[in-house]
């Protein structure tokens, strides 16, 4: 296809809506508060007044989404350029419109089977009910060092197509959300070598590619369809967002259908304004737009080094600022240092990933002390807090992380123990007890990330693993579960059951039971970990999650999936 050329500097929507914002009209369409008037005589809409004088719908001019031939055509086709695709859709739903379009469009049929890494997304299991499809789950390899999964192998890969040639697709994460990766190029090859397309949840890495410091992008490796939120790692508004495709693997037409089914037919002007300005500062500054980021990182990279209680994660072998660009296209400088095969080779720099390496504060306990500070992360584990860095965060962001760490670290030990002895960390406490108690879900710290002793770090939300390396189909619906095939049962009595309900620790989002899974004793003790917790679960008709829902055992399990 002959590339045309493009002015990156125009962001057509946005010029568009700022030309409609400072147009005199009277409004005579929705949106009903005509552009903030409605607010008037109550004062106003504060902060909000600049956005809904900027908020429209499809009128004369504006375009429209679901059928553009102006400036969404014309913006949608500069992030084509942008972001190296073959074309782009802009999605007002995040990324999990764009997770279950794609499902759709490759699971065209119902019965049609997907080869999908277990540890997805929500949106990815709800696409897959939504098309009735059959999933193979397939297991993601882990980091021996840290315990954190990162993506399947391509001996994986290679071992669920050979075994389910009717395979429609492999579905896989990059990068995972501590910011961990691996090279996607073996897993395209084969994907392309057996006929079928490699979709790629790429939500935190809409910036990938964008600079030599960060990992290649999963287009650049051949993915076929990729979805990315740009609102994460770029600078869209929240639920601004892209879905990317490229290559004859994916029916176009279809995929546009399917988009206009999940996305709103009232789409967001303002997002879809902040996903063309996001596009065109990348498009126009280049690598030149993470340099305040990047230069921030660096900063707080040499800060940690003079606080030694501190470590960052990182792949085996390499040091923290060399962490990222390893697993790009034509790096093998660091290839030289690590196995072929290793599950990590290369880390975003803006995914800080942090740990207290005597073992005195775990993960979560660590967040409660920076939030304290006024430091604010993304999430924490066990283990591991993530803090999240961007184009966007300066210097002053690093010296406030660094002063605040300073200060946890001298904290007197009095004042430690009476933080300690807070209900909040009873609680953690009694947590980390049971866990001791329920076997290898607790591991030993040590001067690096201690190796997982025969299983992923449990602790981990994100590690959720299939139960065998390839698993037999999974078939998947819409069809409830009749009330009588269930029971509520207390959590302690719940393994070697058949969950009849989903449960999805958030973040990050991954189930860690969906209906018709067999409830492990190993999942069982998860779930139990997490109810003590308090932790926050998504899908659990239990809102304490003292109970789950389960199929009865006299029943047929999984038939309504």
């Amino acid at each position: 296809m002959k590339k045309q050329h493009v002015n990156k500097e125009r962001a057509p929507v946005y010029e568009m809506m700022q030309e409609m914002k400072d147009k005199a009209y009277s409004s005579f369409h929705v949106p009903g508060h005509k552009k903030g008037q409605a607010y008037t005589e109550s004062g106003g809409a504060g902060f909000l007044q600049d956005v809904l004088q900027a908020d429209l719908t499809e009128i004369t001019g504006t375009d429209d989404l679901h059928h553009p031939e102006g400036v969404i055509r014309e913006a949608q086709a500069l992030a084509a350029d942008c972001f190296g695709a073959e074309e782009s859709f802009f999605l007002v739903g995040g990324s999990t419109s764009g997770n279950i379009a794609l499902i759709l469009t490759v699971c065209s049929k119902p019965g049609d089977l997907l080869i999908v890494q277990r540890n997805v997304h929500k949106s990815v299991i709800h696409g897959l009910m939504l098309a009735g499809a059959k999933a193979v789950f397939i297991q993601p390899e882990p980091d021996p060092v840290s315990g954190l999964a990162v993506a399947p192998s391509a001996e994986t890969v290679n071992a669920a197509l050979a075994a389910y040639p009717q395979a429609k697709g492999v579905l896989v994460t990059m990068p995972n959300y501590y910011g961990m990766g691996s090279d996607l190029a073996p897993l395209a090859e084969a994907c392309h070598q057996h006929g079928v397309p490699l979709l790629v949840d790429e939500a935190h890495g809409a910036h990938y590619g964008q600079h030599p410091r960060l990992p290649g992008s999963a287009l650049a490796s051949g993915a076929d369809g990729v979805v990315q939120s740009t609102h994460k790692m770029l600078a869209a508004l929240t639920m601004g967002a892209m879905l990317h495709v490229q290559g004859p693997r994916i029916d176009r037409g279809l995929l546009r259908q399917r988009l206009a089914m999940v996305q709103s037919s009232s789409p967001s002007y303002p997002i879809m304004g902040s996903l063309d300005l996001a596009r065109r500062l990348l498009h126009v500054q280049g690598a030149g737009a993470f340099t305040a980021g990047l230069t921030a990182v660096d900063a707080l990279v040499r800060g940690l080094a003079e606080l030694p209680r501190f470590k960052l994660l990182h792949p085996q072998g390499q040091q923290p600022q060399d962490a990222a660009g390893a697993a790009s296209a034509g790096s093998t400088a660091q290839a030289a240092i690590r196995p072929p095969t290793a599950a990590y080779t290369a880390q975003d720099p803006f995914k800080v990933v942090i740990y207290d390496d005597t073992g005195v504060l775990s993960g979560y306990e660590l967040q409660e002390r920076l939030e304290a500070y006024g430091c604010v992360p993304e999430m924490s584990d066990d283990r591991y807090v993530v803090l999240v860095y961007s184009l966007g965060s300066t210097e002053e962001d690093t010296r406030h992380l660094l002063d605040a760490l300073r200060h946890i670290t001298v904290e007197k030990a009095d004042a430690q123990r009476s933080a300690d002895a807070s209900p909040a960390a009873e609680s953690r406490h009694s947590v980390q007890a049971e866990a001791e108690a329920e076997g290898d879900l607790r591991q030993t710290r040590a001067s690096s990330p201690p190796k997982s002793q025969g299983s992923p770090a449990e602790f981990s939300t994100w590690n959720i693993l299939a139960q065998a390396t390839v698993s037999e189909p999974i078939p998947f619906g819409l069809q409830p579960i009749p009330a009588e095939d269930t029971e509520r049962v207390p959590l302690q009595d719940c393994a070697d059951r058949t969950a009849a309900e989903m449960i999805i620790p958030y973040p990050p989002g991954i189930p860690l039971l969906y209906p018709g899974e067999r409830i492990t004793e190993d999942t069982a003790a998860r779930l139990r970990v997490l109810s003590n917790a308090g932790a926050k679960c998504q899908g659990a008709a239990d809102p304490n999650l003292l109970t789950i829902i389960v199929y009865k055992k006299n029943r047929k399990q999984g038939s309504h999936l």
